[in-house]
């Protein structure tokens, strides 16, 4: 195989792949042969036919059949062999075939290099979570409210399934203590996160960007349909939602391709858990210092 690899920009590179000789001559051999024996001819039984008459009524869907099966094999032995970490589809084109060579350009979008280092003992403030009495009273008088009891009571409890005042005030302190422990753990997260972007600065792939922010436009007019928005002032407000919303889309790649790295670094899988995964090892690797 020959192969030569241009860098176009610093997430995107043109390859031009050319394979000749047998690997191309055994494929046409395996096509024509799966054609000669699943094709009837007039005259011959199944898989009797002659060479020349197959090749003579089906060399366009041998061709066709060829750079189907032929194109995305030599094409994925190529990054291979090149080392690109590719993250979209390829864009083929140039595409040349015959019986002894084929050729074609293949244009990619690549994972740019992120150069994160000091991703351990990143430096972190945090409140231990606390609940106060006060707290407990306004919840549940806020739920005698919107339910209309007269008093607070064993009573009351019962009615909410508790069985009596005090399991009912332990429940909500519970609640309230874990509200605010994900809140303030979701501010330590933030921290990292903000650490992390500091650090780098890389060209981002156009490519996840727009696919980023479509899903982003996708959600927000979503939101917006179910609070009773018509279609046509959602629609309407499209372009808006994109200008307001690309900044984030453009945040968001830049954080999952600065994990991914760090993924990578910590032969950590490249899943759909991987975010999670890794912001639990930047957590445990984290520089703790209590406010």
């Amino acid at each position: 195989m020959k192969r030569e690899v241009k860098k176009i920009d610093g997430t995107t590179r043109e390859m031009t792949i050319e394979v000749s000789g047998d690997s191309v001559t055994h494929k046409f051999e395996e096509v024509f042969a799966k054609i000669a024996k699943e094709t009837k001819v007039a005259g011959f039984r199944p898989g009797h036919a002659p060479r020349n008459i197959i090749e003579k009524h089906y060399a366009s869907h041998a061709h066709e059949q060829v750079l189907k099966e032929l194109v995305p094999d030599v094409y994925s032995r190529a990054i291979q062999e090149e080392k690109l970490d590719v993250i979209e589809m390829p864009k083929i084109s140039e595409v040349r075939l015959d019986r002894n060579s084929l050729s074609f350009k293949a244009v990619v979008s690549v994972s740019p290099e992120v150069a994160i280092k000091n991703y351990r003992g990143i430096k972190v403030d945090y409140q231990k979570a606390s609940v106060s009495p006060d707290e407990v009273k306004r919840s549940i008088e806020s739920l005698k409210e919107s339910r209309k009891v007269d008093s607070i009571d064993d009573n009351f409890a019962r009615s909410l399934c508790y069985p009596s005042l005090s399991d009912l005030e332990k429940a909500i302190e519970r609640q309230i203590f874990s509200q605010k422990e994900n809140s303030l753990r979701q501010n330590v997260e933030n921290q990292i996160i903000e650490n992390l972007l500091k650090q780098v600065n890389f060209n981002l792939p156009q490519t996840m960007v727009k696919r980023q922010l479509e899903e982003l436009v996708r959600q927000a007019k979503l939101d917006l349909a179910l609070k009773g928005m018509p279609r046509e002032k959602l629609d309407e407000q499209e372009q808006e939602m994109v200008k307001e919303l690309e900044p984030e889309a453009k945040r968001q790649v830049k954080v999952y391709l600065i994990l991914s790295e760090i993924a990578k670094k910590e032969n950590i899988p490249l899943d759909n858990n991987m975010p999670r995964k890794i912001m639990e090892f930047l957590l445990k690797e984290a520089d703790w210092k209590a406010g």
